[in-house]
């Protein structure tokens, strides 16, 4: 994979004015290019389908975006990887943690939390990773480890998803109140009994965000 090439391309569709607005989106956090998402994923995609097909996955290309500063280039490395997600094995599982933990933030750790999840499903052996994950000390895998069964509807494995939850109860961070609220909103699609069950039992020790974002269908 040609990091250079890819990285002139995104240069040559560079706006700063629309830069300045994305970059405070993300909080300053990261600098952009300024290149809305439709032109964004058409340059991409163009730049995917003329290179020649890597098997295995280009992992120092991946890294190398993920050393960039601008912001693009660590959402062109997660769109290489969700189009190779079905190459995504147990053995890539430290490259995606990684990942999570660098340039941390919701944009892009989501989008690595549906490939651990994904990984997961067809390992179940990954379990004891994010039950690991579960009780880390950086908040953005103990946020993967709460959300990587959603939409798994009724496959998801109700007593991992408690004991991961039950880990992170207590909480003041924001972005893992959110996520265990979102994980229980999403399985209370498909099955609000257990989900009301589960709030019952644990509320007085759950945020107020969790178990009003928990409980929104039910």
């Amino acid at each position: 994979m040609d990091y250079k090439t890819l990285r002139q391309l995104f240069k040559q569709s560079a706006n700063p004015e629309i830069a300045a607005g994305m970059t405070a989106y993300l909080r300053n956090q990261f600098p952009h290019f300024g290149i809305p998402t439709p032109r964004r994923r058409e340059i991409t995609k163009k730049f995917f389908a003329n290179e020649k097909k890597t098997d295995p996955i280009d992992w120092a290309f991946v890294f190398e975006c993920y050393r960039a500063d601008e912001r693009e280039l660590q959402y062109a490395a997660v769109n290489y990887l969700e189009r190779n997600a079905a190459k995504l094995t147990k053995d890539d599982i430290p490259n995606l943690k990684q990942l999570i933990e660098t340039r941390s933030w919701w944009d892009t750790v989501d989008s690595l939390d549906a490939m651990v999840g994904g990984i997961a499903f067809k390992d179940p052996s990954v379990n004891a990773i994010l039950l690991a994950w579960s009780k880390d000390e950086n908040f953005w895998l103990r946020r993967v480890a709460i959300d990587h069964q959603l939409r798994r509807k009724d496959k998801t494995n109700t007593e991992l998803l408690a004991t991961i939850i039950k880990n992170n109860l207590n909480q003041k961070e924001f972005f893992i109140n959110k996520a265990i609220g979102w994980a229980l909103r999403e399985y209370s699609k498909t099955d609000p009994e257990w989900v009301r069950n589960f709030i019952d039992e644990n509320k007085k020790n759950m945020a107020n965000l969790s178990i009003r974002e928990a409980g929104k269908y039910i």
